[in-house]
């Protein structure tokens, strides 16, 4: 049976993951104009990729086994879209024609992403306060 214990896994999870989501898209805000990394090249923009986990859950007579996942970041790609051509002959890292690659973030994208990883963020907050107020209500039934 999915128990108090498996809903704060599921919710946590959820919160784990938004909060890896909160870390690179920091990373991508905070490089939009980075036009030369370690690995050569201008930044690339990052992105997690999630997967759901099956929590076995028996009660209901099965019914729901397959129901309730927890999420789990699999791994942080790299986007492959091209970065912006930007005419900067002056620029260091300008190529002959004079032109810079810069990243391929786009600052509105991003912030659009944080709002969205934010209010999951607050949704997974939420559902554990909930989660804790039914199992206190649950002790008192019991008193």
């Amino acid at each position: 049976m999915l128990g108090v214990f498996s809903a704060m896994e599921v919710a946590a999870s959820g919160l784990s993951a938004q909060r890896v989501r909160m870390n690179t898209i920091a990373s991508n805000l905070a490089n939009a104009r980075t036009t030369r990394t370690e690995a050569g090249g201008p930044y690339r923009r990052i992105d997690p990729m999630f997967e759901a986990r099956r929590v076995a859950a028996s009660g209901f007579g099965g019914q729901f086994a397959d129901a309730v996942s927890t999420v789990n970041v699999r791994e942080v790609v790299a986007d492959e879209r091209p970065g912006q051509l930007v005419l900067e002959p002056g620029h260091p890292d300008a190529d002959a024609a004079g032109y810079v690659e810069y990243p391929n973030v786009n600052v509105v994208e991003e912030m659009v992403n944080m709002i969205t990883a934010s209010r999951a963020y607050e949704a997974g907050v939420t559902s554990i306060e909930s989660i804790k107020g039914m199992a206190r209500s649950a002790i008192d039934l019991g008193k």
